[in-house]
């Protein structure tokens, strides 16, 4: 059984599909990110949303502010992906107070 958490902050929406994932999913993306960090974390990518897929880590760069496509990109070759979305550069997704850290480099 899929568990669907919702959070909407400003205009972006994360969703997260935990199910075959055994570890914590919010350390299982901090993971994947590092490890494609030098790859993904460039001028015209910071900002941007990476989904990843938690269990395959295969992940998509949104192009789109809300990551709809690129979570459809993902599903497409992955359609039980487990995704979780993070802000490429910054230290979280979304704020509620309207800012965000930066990760330090």
């Amino acid at each position: 059984m899929h568990r669907l958490w919702v959070a909407t902050c400003k205009e972006v929406i994360v969703a997260v599909l935990e199910a075959e994932v055994a570890v914590d999913p919010i350390a299982r993306s901090w993971e994947l990110y590092y490890r494609v960090r030098p790859q993904i974390e460039t001028p015209e990518n910071t900002g941007k949303l990476i989904l990843f897929d938690l269990v395959s880590g295969d992940y998509e760069i949104a192009e789109d502010d809300l990551g709809f496509k690129a979570t459809d990109a993902l599903r497409a070759r992955h359609p039980d992906a487990d995704v979780l979305a993070q802000r490429i550069g910054y230290e979280a997704t979304c704020s509620f107070n309207g800012g965000l850290e930066r990760l330090p480099q």
